[in-house]
């Protein structure tokens, strides 16, 4: 705000005059930042909506994938063995022996207080062999144990080194597997990969202070025990992996005897998915709800007004809340939601049965599942419809508002340029108004001084 100079000659608050001249002016601005806050706020709720939209979208697409809902349970007879089951299992069971768990292979060499020389002074080489016959040839930096045990392990071979103290300033160093089971299996020498070849290299584990800790072995299981069908089945860790088609098996001990592996249908889990997804759909239909609520209030002269909500009127609005409902509530096959628990209130969104819709999988549970994932599928269109980054309706809502909120910005700070050089203008005027109504009074002022000191005629008698 420039300098004024408030009633000096006029006696005038020409600053409030001025203010109250601006609010004026001001209206167009005025009227825009309210159009602009009123924008800011669409924006925020539609962009609550459409993060709504979108965790309903990816619940109904799940749930509408293949074999989504082809859910199951496994339970064992024995806390020996426990079981996993993915949507590619079917119900049944069946019996396991395990008769030996996996290990991972453990060598530890001779004591030692460095490593030895090649001959000509050089640190020697080493050898790693795996289970396929593959040499890993190394090359210490040193004699010293720590820059052996480094170029073992960045050599990434069969094995990795830790050194381990063996008392009297000496050290061991333990080579593990890198891999469990047989396929871990690794044998370890002192020499290059050609002395290996030609027999000539130093087995480490020969030495009579060395000893393999462990031996690689995998673990075994027998099927069908004591029938003539049994056969044997391996793995190099205590998972037994696709024992039965989506069905894995991880052992903890050794069994004494057959323990029975049992695959059932969840229901429970699958009655969890779809209680989920009218949960996600009620949430989206009720936000549409309370931002469409027109409210009624009574003023003090007792006149009633309405006032529409965020949503009232917005026909894309309601077009994604009819198209979500109709996802939910249409028939599958000829057949109504409610036969699989799902049921339409008078309020416009649902409620969910579960025990209803646990009959029907106890009755059809193919049948009852397909329905389910066709109801997920036309769910998840519908808000695909409306979220898709490029043509969804609700995208594209967000899209035109944040665009009208740019253009509202910049007429708003053109206002503010245009507002700011009419204060100026009123300013300059009412200053010049003071200063010329100053030398008007002091003119008067000297006027009134020299017809005072007018000599005053008298008249005789």
């Amino acid at each position: 705000m420039g300098s004024s100079i408030d009633g000096l000659a006029s006696g005038l608050n020409t600053t409030s005059i001025i203010d109250s001249l601006m609010s004026v002016e001001a209206l167009p601005q005025t009227q825009l930042k309210t159009k602009l806050g009123s924008d800011q706020t669409m924006i925020s709720t539609l962009q609550s909506f459409n993060t709504k939209l979108a965790a309903m979208r990816d619940l109904a697409t799940g749930d509408s994938a293949a074999n989504a809902l082809n859910l199951f349970t496994a339970t064992t007879t024995s806390p020996s063995l426990s079981a996993t089951v993915t949507t590619s299992a079917t119900a049944g069971s069946i019996d396991v022996t395990v008769t030996q768990l996996a290990q991972t292979q453990v060598d530890v060499t001779a004591a030692m207080t460095s490593w030895p020389t090649d001959g000509s002074g050089a640190p020697a080489h080493l050898t790693l062999v795996d289970s396929t016959g593959k040499q890993t040839e190394i090359t210490p930096a040193s004699t010293s144990l720590d820059d052996v045990v480094a170029a073992i392990n960045a050599a990434s071979g069969p094995a990795r080194a830790v050194k381990v103290p063996a008392g009297n300033g000496t050290y061991r160093l333990q080579l593990t597997a890198a891999t469990s089971g047989s396929a871990g299996a690794f044998s370890v020498y002192q020499g290059t990969a050609a002395q290996v070849s030609a027999g000539t290299a130093t087995d480490l584990m020969a030495d009579p202070s060395a000893a393999v800790v462990k031996a690689a072995q995998d673990a075994k299981a027998t099927l069908y025990a004591g029938t003539p069908a049994a056969q044997t089945i391996t793995s190099g860790t205590n998972t037994f992996t696709e024992l039965l088609p989506g069905v894995s098996v991880t052992a903890s001990v050794v069994t004494a005897g057959p323990v029975t592996v049992n695959i059932a249908s969840d229901s429970a889990g699958i009655t969890k998915k779809a209680g989920d997804l009218v949960n996600a759909v009620n949430d989206v239909l009720g936000f549409v709800s309370m931002y469409s609520a027109v409210n009624t209030t009574s003023g003090t002269n007792g006149v009633t007004a309405s006032t529409g909500g965020i949503f009232t009127g917005n026909s894309s609005v309601r077009a994604v809340n009819d198209d979500v409902f109709s996802a939910m509530s249409m028939p599958v096959n000829g057949k109504s939601p409610f036969e699989y628990g799902i049921n339409v209130t008078k309020d416009g969104n649902f409620t969910f049965d579960a025990a209803k819709l646990q009959s029907s999988l106890a009755s059809d549970p193919a049948g009852t599942q397909a329905a389910l994932q066709a109801i997920a599928s036309r769910v998840s269109d519908a808000a695909n419809n409306a979220t898709d980054p490029f043509s969804g309706s609700v995208t594209g809502l967000i899209k035109g508002q944040q665009s009208e909120v740019a253009d509202l910005g910049s007429q708003i700070s053109d206002w503010d340029q245009r507002l700011a050089a009419r204060r100026a203008t009123l300013q300059g005027v009412y200053t010049n108004m003071e200063v010329l109504l100053g030398g008007l009074q002091s003119q008067s002022s000297w006027l009134t001084g020299q017809i005072a000191s007018l000599p005053k005629s008298s008249t005789g008698a």
